[in-house]
């Protein structure tokens, strides 16, 4: 036996063995958990057994591998969690292949990985979790499920072993991995307020909460909400003390639970009573409607009744909500009856008696109901045909649809009718489906170029616009046609609806140009021409012309048959030849006798025209004059005569009766015969006259008028083809004819025989023949629709239209178009809408709840009180047939109510009289009224005097028929008529609004819509009755609109001047312009046509060319006269001394002038101007040669004026005579110097010209003749000069009379100038080659005006009622303005009010408070009214003053289909602990990234809190609720921490939305700030405290000394100003203090021993060692001075010790 000792050792013993044991056990397990081997299994074969469908065996391959994948023994596995490698199996026949398969379901969402799958690791799970949403930075990873079952093929049940489709294939995974966002954590709003406490003098203390909102949802695993309310005490003191005996410590609540299921008939009895289901939970409370439990108000479905406790027979207020139908039996509705649990709890949340809830009445715990009825549908229709027939190039699928109706009424709480209309996508395989056909606007042939619309308002054309040409605009039409892959030309193409065509319309409108009549430029008329024959190759008669001719100026880029006639012809006596011989050289004369006489001279002539122009010499007639001619040279005595001058210009080119033209020729006496020798001949020898000018003055000229039309030639006109053509083409060859005649200037038209032929101009000429272009037009388009709906009685008649579109309009003869392009007829008449209705029956007996009900629930057992009663509805047909319930829906409108509440009277129910008659009416607005009495005992009872229960006063207005109508709104536009009320057929818009045609056209100008003038504008009426409801217009006995005449202003157009006369040349002196303007005499007003371009002085101007001759005056000389001898003592000094060999200036070196003036009477060829030879005068010597000298003024065309020599007077006076020689006898006689010969271009010095004479008579007596020939060398404007032409600026861009824009030319002058800048005749030029161009094209912009469409056709109403309805027409702009044309109308739409209407609609109420029914918390409803209102078109003015039948809305606009009237909702009672009402929903917002969202739709939330009132019942609380739903339009929101103020080492921290909100979450954890400050070590010596650097400090007046490691050591009181200074030994590693606010800031440069941190610089210990070095050296130096024997003197006293101190002064 063991001692106890032993005894309480050996169990020490074995209690410590049994401690390691299990510590042994514990580690083996842990380190079997942490080995890196595990079990692998294989695929389970196949299934070994005799027969298919016995009973076999399964195995499969089990090994152990290592984590790291390869295969290890199998006992480093551990063997308890070996799998199996067999089991029992069927083995499966090959037809079970074709009776199952998988069948998988679709994937999950994706699901976060748990990272815990024991719920005893929930801390180390949320420890992971935490991490690993801290690490997470784009995703993580997820997980989703599916659900995959063996199931039969046929009708998909699940095979009851999955092992049969294992047999054919492996099990699908019904896993697989994806990725999800990182975890967003619940995101909260700050906290409320705190509620108010209750008021309570004694008992516990009561509660007072404070709630916050879910702002976001936790998602993809985030951290879950934390709780949303907060509790505490109302009293944090003394609470109340606790109530005495005599006052109740509790209150008391009747609490009402919710209506049980309507049943028929009790569900069960027990020992022969009834029993009675409450449908409580098992914890005693009622089942709680979800929020989404809601009774809806759905078309043709019955809502729950409430019955009414004092109408009797009266249908409820909401009983009016449409409904459905009945089949063609009377639908049966049953009645049933609910019950509902009444209890009665006190405060403090416990049940107790129900006699302690004070009521007067029993609690109501049973009513009658409508028995729950589903609703009927019929059976699905066919499929409609699929919506796409045809193959597109988006690839989207077609729909097709199929519906059902109703064949029974939802009816209570029943199942709601399903969807009546099922779609679903057909066609999704486009590629086999055909092409569908493309649309494309066409557009038609362009019109006629018309120049009317770019006139201006002021333009004086506008009444003669035929004339008009140049710029223009062109229109066209366009539709829209049908394009398929035929090749058909377009004009087959049928026109269809508008809206089948896409993209921008083509253009509507161009520039174009109608040529004008060229403008010529023509050169002035050249002198008039000899008289000759008409017909120079045939001349005959002695009739012949005088012709004079102009030119087209170079440059002048036109036809000449457009110009004005360019030749005059003058009819004129004894024509000569038009051709000559000129003799164009001649030798000297060679006497025959060799010295004197008759001779011979050779001579060249050549055949010249009239004009002087060389032609061949066959042209001219006769025989050509022979070589040799006979001359005479005269002798040494014989009298010498000059050849014969040239014929003078004829005096007058025409001769009248009292007028003749007339012309001579001279020759003078170069010397006067000797002695014995030829005299000269007499005067009138030397001069010849002849007539000229015989023919009439008359001038004629040819004048051709236009061209006529190309007549074909029949023999070569081709066949017509059938089909004609959309181009002209060239059809054969033609004859164009016009009309020339003779014109007599200034006389009009004479014979044409007067008019030389010759000139006559070609009155018929071939041409090609345009082919006829007939009228070509598109096919009819297809008949508009018809209305497929059925018509009522009184419907009006509906029209059908089509058109068809000229594309090309006839020309050159073609075939008209069809007079009719618009037809339209009556539809077909549609069938009548059918007619049903509903009928009813008579009311059945009022159902109450049975009997036994009322025993079981211990009420009164008198059948009496509310209960419900019902009638019999069908629907019928006209013929009072019964039909299905369904048309009756659709026809008959809303289905009367087939049930209603009743009540029967119970023996103590308050009694009352009949209603009397309504009191008599006064007028329109007033009310009447009626009265009943309580009777009986009914006076006398408390509740029966409840006005409120048991009204006995009714009103209601007065019935009244008086109406008044009252303008709304404002006036409309001022509408003008326009074709939009004449030919809107033919007049179209794009867009919704167009014509009936669908076509776009330009407005025409004879169907032109005015833009002004007077018009009407309308205002819309409104009809009220006498309530001030609106009413119908047809009541006010008006159309509705207000008409008032209008008036639109004009538009004004910019207005100028007409056009000034040209002005004079600007310049004095060469080239300058003539200008002529137009000023502005009006601005443009209202939108007309602007201004051009006007300058400073408000003008616009033109400018042409022009030249000013620089000297208008000059003197003109006449040749000189004859040498006349010198008779008389003449001063010798005046006169010019000559060459005494010449009676001419013919020595003259220099050109004369020419000036080729006129001749005059003065002429040297005058008679007067012949010398005669007196008796005794002297033959030869010295004579006198005179000439006269004219001031003229130089004119245009180098003609000259004669004016007073004073105008000449700054110009230097030619001389006027001088000497001269008549030869002697023996003396040379010469003749005149002919012409220089002419320099070749050019000029050079080395060329020389020359001129030359011939000897008239050899001299005698050793005389000899001067020289012969001259000549000179060619020196630049000295004797050789160059011409060239001389131009001026170009003008303005000068347009035809009649155009308005378009094409015009500028113009140019041009002179001949010599090369020294002197002017001379253009004939110098043109003999040099022709000048350039005069005349240039340029274009003048043309002032578009806006071009507008017409307006299109007024639309519908916008609104089918109201004061918003209104019609609108529109028009569109085809053509902007350009280069100041009108500008573009603001107005391209105009408005119409249309009639105000009333509008019918259901108003939806407010919502009421929860009512509870009898009791006065638990569960009950909320309801809203419906009524029927009348309103102005928009809903949300309406008010319940507007309230109006209930029939009018059925046949307007209903509810929708899901608007809840009833909601569930509950009361708690007092001490109940209860959810919140639902907050409100929180802003959308997305799931953002670097602040961009990736998502397309955002999320809210909303969540519910819980409110504890009593502590004791926190266990029957329910959980808070939060949900979500998405949003659209979200935003991204960020987070971060913000911290307040530190105080007391203390802070607020608090995380802060991106807009501003506090919210708890959201802000990463890991990035907190603190809130509490700590020092290490902490702060705990005298005066210190922690800085928010995080060291030690002192507090203010203290100074830190701090230790040697930088830590606070202790504080010092800071020296105050008594104590300046303070030796530093004393306080070592004590640091100065610092700095006053009154010291010097200098002091911070000063060098400071002691740093920041306490410790002493480096640089005070080196200089401790320098010091030491230096006191050290002084000693040595000192002690070898002193050795020395001789006294050294010193300069200076005893040398003091250095002490290294500080006193605490700045200035260390």
């Amino acid at each position: 036996m063991k001692t106890p000792g032993c005894a309480f050792g050996m169990h020490h013993t074995w209690t410590l063995l049994l401690f390691l044991n299990v510590a042994l056990v514990g580690m083996g397990t842990e380190v079997l958990r942490q080995l890196p081997y595990s079990w692998k299994t294989g695929m389970w074969g196949v299934c070994v057994a005799e027969t298919c469908g016995s009973a076999g065996v399964q195995s499969r391959a089990v090994w152990c591998v290592h984590s790291e994948g390869w295969t290890t023994h199998p006992s480093n596995c551990v063997p308890s969690e070996r799998p199996s490698e067999r089991r029992a199996c069927v083995r499966v026949c090959e037809w079970h292949r074709t009776l199952f398969e998988w069948h998988l379901s679709s994937w999950g969402t994706c699901s976060p990985i748990s990272t815990s799958s024991s719920s005893s690791s929930s801390s180390s799970s949320s420890v992971l979790s935490s991490v690993a949403a801290g690490e997470c930075v784009t995703a993580q990873r997820g997980v989703q499920r599916r659900h995959v079952t063996c199931s039969r093929r046929t009708d998909g049940e699940a095979a009851s072993d999955e092992r049969v489709c294992e047999a054919f294939s492996p099990r699908p995974s019904d896993e697989q991995a994806c990725l999800l966002p990182c975890p967003i954590n619940c995101v909260l709003s700050a906290f409320s307020h705190w509620s108010p406490c209750r008021s309570q003098s004694c008992g516990s203390a009561p509660l007072q909460h404070r709630t916050r909102q879910v702002l976001a949802a936790p998602l993809y695993g985030g951290a879950e909400c934390p709780s949303l309310t907060q509790t505490r005490r109302c009293h944090h003191g003394d609470s109340p003390p606790p109530c005495p005996a005599s006052q109740p410590e509790h209150s008391y609540s009747l609490w009402a639970g919710p209506w049980s299921e309507c049943r028929v008939r009790a569900v069960g009895t027990t020992n022969g009573r009834t029993r009675v289901d409450f449908s409580m939970e098992p914890l005693g409370r009622p089942k709680v409607k979800r929020s989404d439990e809601a009774v809806f108000v759905r078309r043709h479905t019955e809502s729950i009744f409430r019955l009414s406790h004092h109408h009797h027979h009266h249908q409820h207020p909401h009983s009016h909500h449409p409904h459905h139908a009945l089949p063609a039996e009377p639908y049966d509705t049953h009645i049933g009856y609910q019950t509902r649990q009444v209890r009665c709890i006190r405060s403090d949340g416990k049940n107790v008696m129900l006699s302690l809830c004070d009521h007067d009445n029993a609690p109501v715990n049973f009513r009658t109901c409508v028995m729950p009825r589903d609703c009927e549908v019929s059976d699905w229709s066919e499929w409609s045909p699929c919506s796409k027939t045809c193959r597109t190039v988006d690839q989207s699928p077609g729909y097709r649809t199929r519906k059902r109706h109703v064949k029974g009424l939802q009816i209570g709480e029943g199942k709601e009718c399903p969807a009546l209309e099922e779609k679903e996508a057909c066609n999704l395989i486009g590629d086999l489906l055909p092409v569908c056909p493309s649309y494309q606007w066409l557009v038609t042939d362009w019109g006629r170029c018309e120049s009317l619309p770019l006139l201006g308002q002021q333009d004086h054309r506008h009444g003669n616009a035929s004339f008009l040409c140049g710029g223009g605009l062109q229109t066209r039409e366009v539709y829209c046609a049908r394009v398929g892959h035929s090749t058909s030309p377009s004009h087959k193409l049928r026109p269809v609806r508008r809206d089948l065509c896409s993209g921008p319309l083509p253009s509507l409108v161009q520039n174009c140009s109608t040529p004008c009549p060229e403008l010529c430029l023509l050169s002035h008329w050249t002198d008039w021409g000899p008289c000759v024959h008409d017909e120079c190759n045939e001349p005959q008669g002695r009739r012949g012309f005088h012709v004079r001719r102009r030119s087209v100026l170079r440059g002048s880029a036109v036809a000449v048959e457009s110009c004005p006639h360019l030749t005059e012809a003058m009819p004129c006596d004894e024509p000569t030849s038009c051709f000559s011989w000129r003799v164009t050289s001649q030798a000297p004369c060679s006497p025959q006798d060799g010295l004197c006489g008759p001779g011979t001279q050779k001579q060249e002539v050549e055949c010249v025209t009239a004009s002087g122009e060389a032609v061949p010499n066959d042209r001219c007639p006769g025989d050509q004059p022979p070589t040799d001619s006979p001359c005479e040279l005269a002798c040494a005595s014989n009298c010498v005569l000059s050849n014969w001058s040239p014929w003078s210009q004829c005096s007058l080119s025409c001769s009248g009766k009292h007028s003749e033209g007339k012309q001579h020729r001279t020759r003078s006496v170069l010397a006067l015969p000797g002695e014995g020798g030829a005299a000269c001949p007499n005067a009138s020898a030397l001069q010849q006259w002849r007539p000229c000018g015989s023919g009439p003055c008359v001038q004629l000229h040819w004048t051709a008028g236009p061209w006529g039309p190309c007549t074909p030639d029949p023999l070569g006109w081709p066949l017509n083809t059938s089909e004609p053509e959309l181009t002209n083409a060239t059809c054969g060859l033609g004859t164009q004819m016009r009309e020339v005649t003779c014109v007599k200037a200034n006389n009009g038209v004479v014979t044409p025989k007067r008019c030389p032929v010759s000139s006559r101009p070609l009155s018929e000429r071939m041409c090609e023949v345009p082919c006829p272009v007939s009228c070509v037009v598109t096919p009819f388009s297809e008949w508009s629709p018809c209305p497929d709906t059925c018509s009522s009685e009184n419907a009006t008649v509906v029209t059908q239209s089509r058109h068809r579109i000229i594309i090309q309009r006839p020309a050159n003869g073609g075939q008209d178009c069809p007079d009719t392009l618009y037809e339209e007829r009556e539809c077909e008449p549609a069938p009548a809408c059918p007619l049903y209705r509903w009928q009813t029956y008579h009311w059945h007996k009022c159902i109450l709840v049975p009997d036994s009900v009322r025993q079981a629930v211990g009420a009164s057992t008198e059948s009496c009180g509310q209960g419900l009663e019902t009638r019999a509805v069908t629907c019928v047909g006209v013929d009072e047939a019964p039909a299905e319930l369904w048309l009756c829906l659709r026809w008959g409108g809303a289905m009367p109510a087939p049930v209603r509440g009743c009540r029967m009277a119970c023996k103590d129910d308050c009694t009352l009289s009949s209603w009397s008659n309504f009191t008599p009416c006064q007028g329109c607005g007033d009310w009447r009224s009626r009265t009943r009495t309580l009777t009986g005992r009914s006076k006398k009872r408390v509740h029966c005097q409840q006005s409120s229960l048991y009204p006995l006063l009714e009103r209601e207005p007065c019935p009244c028929s008086e109406f008044l109508a009252q303008p709304q709104g404002s006036w409309s536009p001022c509408l003008l008529p326009g074709t939009s009320e004449l030919a809107s057929w033919h007049l179209g818009l794009p867009g919704a609004q167009q014509g009936l045609d669908g076509v776009l056209r330009w407005r025409p100008p004879q169907l032109e819509v005015k833009e002004c003038g007077q018009g009407r504008r309308y205002r819309a009426l409104a009809c009220l009755d006498h309530r001030g409801r609106l009413v119908g217009p047809t009541l006010c006995a008006s159309s509705g609109l207000e008409v008032e005449e209008c008036h639109v202003a004009c538009p004004l157009d910019c207005r100028l001047s007409e056009w000034s006369p040209w002005s004079s040349c600007n310049a004095s002196c060469g080239w300058g312009v003539k200008v002529r303007a137009q000023w502005l005499k009006e601005k443009a007003f209202n939108g007309g046509r602007p201004c051009p371009k006007l300058d400073l002085r408000n003008q616009v101007s033109e400018v042409l060319p022009c030249y000013s001759e620089c000297d208008q005056y000059s003197w003109e000389v006449e040749p000189w006269s004859d040498c006349h001898m010198n008779l008389l003592d003449t001063n010798s000094s005046s006169l010019d001394r000559t060459n005494p060999t010449s009676p001419t200036s013919s020595n003259d070196t220099t050109d004369a002038p020419s000036t080729a003036l006129a001749p005059t009477a003065s002429s040297p060829y005058d008679v007067t101007a012949t010398p005669t030879w007196p008796q005794g005068a002297l033959s030869c010597g010295d004579g006198v040669q005179s000439r006269k000298a004219r001031c003229i003024r130089r004119g245009s065309h180098g003609r000259g004026q004669h004016v007073h020599e004073s105008m000449c007077g700054q110009l230097e006076q030619p001389i006027t005579s001088r000497t001269c020689q008549l030869s002697c006898p023996t003396h040379c006689v010469t003749s005149q110097w002919s012409q220089w010969s002419t320099c070749p271009m050019p000029c050079q010095p080395s060329v020389h010209r020359w001129r030359q004479r011939q000897v008239l008579r050899h001299p005698q007596g050793g005389h000899t003749c001067p020289e012969l020939n001259q000549t000179q060398a060619c020196l630049f404007n000295s004797t050789c000069f160059s011409y060239s032409y001389s131009y001026s600026a170009w003008s303005s861009c000068q347009l035809s009379e009649n155009a308005v824009c378009g094409r015009g030319i500028r113009t140019r002058l041009h002179r001949c100038v010599r090369s020294d800048g002197r002017l001379v005749e253009m004939d110098e030029c043109t003999e040099r080659g022709p000048s350039e161009e005069l005349v240039t094209s340029c274009e003048v912009s043309c002032p578009v005006n806006c071009l507008l469409s017409a307006w299109s056709p007024w639309s519908e109403c916008s609104h089918t009622c109201g004061n918003q309805s209104q019609m609108l027409r529109s028009r569109m702009v085809l053509q902007e303005a350009g280069d100041g044309g009108q500008p573009c109308p603001a107005q391209l739409s105009q408005t119409k009010p249309c009639p105000i209407r009333p509008c019918y609609s259901w108003l939806l109420g407010d919502w009421s408070s929860c009512q509870i029914e009898g009791a006065e918390c638990g569960e009950g409803l909320k309801v809203r009214n419906l009524t029927c209102v009348v309103h102005w078109g928009a809903l949300s003015g309406a008010s319940l003053s507007d309230v109006v039948e209930e029939e009018r809305c059925d046949r307007g606009q209903r509810q929708a289909r899901d608007t809840p009237v009833q909601l569930a909702c509950s009361v708690p009672c007092p001490g109940d602990c209860h959810l919140t009402e639902w907050s409100s929903w929180s802003s959308c917002q997305l799931m953002c990234m670097d602040g961009r969202g990736f998502e397309t739709q955002g999320r809210q939330a909303r969540s519910r809190a819980v409110i504890v009132q009593v502590p004791e019942n926190q266990e029957a609380c329910p959980s808070q609720v939060y949900e979500m739903r998405p949003c659209k339009g979200g935003v991204c929101h960020t987070y971060e921490w913000r911290t307040g103020g530190w105080k007391a080492n203390e802070r607020s921290v608090w995380c802060q939305r991106s807009d501003g909100v506090n919210v708890t979450g959201g802000c990463l954890p890991h990035t907190q700030p603190s809130a509490v400050r700590h020092c290490h070590p902490p702060c705990t010596k005298p005066f210190s405290f922690c800085t928010q650097s995080g060291v030690c400090g002192c507090e203010k007046g203290f100074t830190e000394v701090m230790t040697s490691h930088g830590f606070l050591d202790y504080c010092t009181r800071t020296p105050g100003p008594d104590h300046k200074k303070a030796d530093v030994k004393t306080g070592y590693g004590q640091p100065r203090p610092g700095r006053p606010q009154h010291q010097n800031p200098l002091r911070e440069w000063a060098l400071q021993a002691v740093g920041p941190d306490g410790r002493v610089r480096p640089w005070v210990y080196g200089l401790m060692a320098a010091g030491f070095v230096l006191i050290l050296l002084i000693i040595i130096m000192s002690f070898l001075l002193c050795k020395n024997t001789k006294p050294i003197p010193s300069s200076g006293g005893h040398q003091k010790a250095l002490t290294l101190s500080y006193d605490g002064d700045t200035d260390m």
